[in-house]
């Protein structure tokens, strides 16, 4: 899977694109269209269904019981008993369980490039999700199908659809009747896969119930709120994007501001009860130019909050996109690196990527119950997969480090759990894994990570994952060691990871278990104390065993990267922390370049500087 661009703790993090097995920079707006419109050609992946949209979010106080009406609640909950009470009078197989889930997403967003608006939308849908299991807790419908990779029967119980915008509940029921009908069809022929395969393959490697059984959630949490002077703005963005115009090494360039605000409603049959919602907000700016040699060059930044108040000044605005195309004119100038192996420093954000693609993923709880996955870490629980000075944990709860929004934060999962902070690594050693209500055979409880975007079907997912180090450096003292290792190893350099644009992993058995880093400015860190040298065009790649252990220091200082993780429950919003890691041995490889000359003709003439003054 992957994960989004970078946030510093002076500023916040980047939005990229997390997969499980890719990571690049996407804008939530952006991918909510190109969502929809997935939807409607079909389904793309690295070899299985894989969608792409989002969210999350946040549940706030105690519902305060009947007293509170709620149409959308009530017609839910309505539809909920009655189809129980007709499934057990007229089905043979009556379903053990079921569960409603609605997402409303309010959107607004604006772009702009050249000093011209490209496109101001604001958009509001509903989506329901219903969940229908048939057997027990034991084994249901939802058991994997010897032979058949767990993805496929993700794919198979999905379901995209939009219902009423009005809070009107005969529509409203109706949508759910037509939907719990479709979907229980759907688990009955699943069932009977599922009891003739354990009849005719051989014996199961695991015998962990299907479901867990967990107390019922009652929350009732305001609707997100949706305020948007999209006028006004439409003003900013515009005036901001007509800074690029300024750079003649720019090729493109854009703006981009965007608006979510969810809601989620939550009812099942074990009696939870749920609504909360949050609004999250983003500036993104991006730019790009191109090298001689024809290679692609980006850039990119953007400003997450949750509170119109706390968006950047435009001072800072300003300075930032001033130095995004600083960057692209320095790259364009930089030598290609070579393949490389050898000492590296990751900085926080780009550490944060590296556990998210390396560790995050395979130790999400159902990857250690599909055959089809490498488990790599599955039987390792107890033993040292990490130096002994560092910690990992993953905490949803959380909604700001050192001031930096969080946006993997949230309060109930999607099967309606709380969440829950998770130690996975104490100390160096493995002693737990994210867990959705899938449950494994030594951890039986859900931990609140069930999570998944509308539409798709809950995984066990990372949320806000955090890398903790005792005894940090100070970066300089990094940076010095660094030089140490490269001339201990007899190397000219080693290298330093100061910017990403994402990363992708394989966690499957058929593919191999490597994971690859996408780095956007790199430097030698010469061993003989010469200026650093920026250089491009290099990945990091690397396996997970391998690499972890060649950790061999930390900073005393953690960076926060905020994006998008793509993978089999779809994309989803997470964060990531980490300090600074000094790595002993790290391969990087030539990326792949572009062959077409930068364009023959120079831009045309800017009169950018009549409203922001001479550069």
């Amino acid at each position: 899977m992957d994960m989004g661009n970078h946030s510093a703790v002076s500023r916040t993090a980047n939005p990229k694109i997390v997969e499980k097995g890719i990571f690049r920079a996407m804008n939530l707006p952006r991918a909510a269209s190109e969502f929809s419109s997935e939807l409607s050609q079909g389904t793309r992946g690295r070899g299985f269904p894989l969608t792409a949209l989002f969210l999350l979010l946040l549940c706030i106080a105690p519902f305060p019981g009947r007293a509170e009406q709620d149409v959308v609640l009530e017609a839910m909950q309505a539809e909920l008993e009655r189809s129980i009470q007709g499934f057990r009078e007229r089905a043979e197989t009556p379903p053990y369980f079921l569960g409603y889930q609605i997402t409303e997403i309010r959107a607004g967003a604006i772009r702009a490039s050249n000093g011209a608006l490209v496109s101001s939308t604001e958009t509001r849908r509903r989506f329901l999700n219903v969940i229908v299991r048939v057997g027990d807790y034991e084994l249901d419908n939802t058991h994997g199908v010897r032979g058949e990779p767990g993805a496929l029967s993700l794919f198979r119980r999905r379901g995209f659809v939009s219902v009423s915008l009005d809070d009107q509940a005969d529509a409203l029921r109706a949508a759910l009747w037509r939907e719990t009908d479709r979907q229980y069809r759907i688990a009955v022929e699943d069932l009977e896969k599922v009891r003739t395969s354990r009849e005719i393959k051989v014996e199961e490697e695991g015998s962990a119930p299907d479901f867990s059984r967990e107390e019922p959630g009652v929350w009732s949490g305001p609707r997100a709120p949706y305020r948007f002077d999209k006028t006004g703005w439409e003003g900013r963005v515009r005036d901001y994007s007509r800074l690029f115009r300024r750079y003649p090494e720019i090729l493109t360039s854009g703006v981009h501001l965007s608006i979510q605000a969810v809601t989620k409603y939550i009812v099942n049959s074990e009696g939870t009860r749920l609504r909360f919602g949050e609004t999250r907000l983003r500036l993104a700016l991006s730019a790009s130019g191109r090298a001689e040699d024809g290679m692609n060059l980006f850039r990119y930044d953007s400003f997450d909050t949750v509170d119109w108040r706390d968006m950047p000044k435009e001072k800072t605005v300003r300075a930032r996109i001033a130095e995004l195309a600083e960057e692209v004119g320095r790259l364009r100038a930089a030598p290609v690196g070579d393949a490389f192996s050898g000492p590296a420093i990751l900085t926080g954000r780009a550490a944060g990527v590296f556990f998210h693609e390396v560790l995050g993923h395979r130790v999400e709880g159902h990857r250690q119950r599909d055959e089809f996955e490498g488990q790599t870490f599955t039987k390792k629980l107890g033993e040292k997969i990490l130096p002994d000075f560092i910690s990992v944990y993953d905490d949803p709860t959380k909604s700001e480090l050192a001031g930096i929004p969080l946006m993997g934060h949230y309060r109930h999962d999607d099967e309606g759990v709380a969440a829950q902070p998770v130690t996975l690594v104490r100390w160096g050693v493995l002693e737990n894994f994210l867990m959705s209500r899938q449950p494994l055979e030594k951890f039986g409880q859900s931990n609140g990570h069930g999570r998944r975007q509308p539409g798709g079907v809950v995984t066990a997912r990372q949320g806000n994952l955090i890398v903790e180090a005792r005894s940090g450096l100070p970066y300089r003292r990094l940076r010095q060691k660094l030089a140490e290792l490269a001339r201990r190893q007899g190397k000219e350099y080693g290298l330093l990871f100061e910017d990403i644009a994402g990363g992708f992993t394989e966690t499957m058995r058929f593919g191999p278990q490597s994971f690859q880093v996408q780095p956007l400015m790199v430097y030698r860190v010469f061993a003989d104390g010469r200026p650093d040298e920026l250089v491009r065009g290099l990945d990091i790649v690397g396996t997970p065993l391998t690499v972890l252990g060649k950790i061999v220091g930390a900073s005393d200082r953690r960076e926060v990267f905020n994006g998008i993780c793509v993978a089999e429950s779809g994309a989803i919003p997470v964060s990531a922390a980490s300090p600074a890691l000094l790595i002993s041995e790290i391969e990087v490889q030539k990326q792949q370049k572009n062959f077409d000359r930068p364009p023959l003709l120079p831009p045309p003439p800017s009169s950018a500087s009549s409203l922001w003054g001479g550069r």
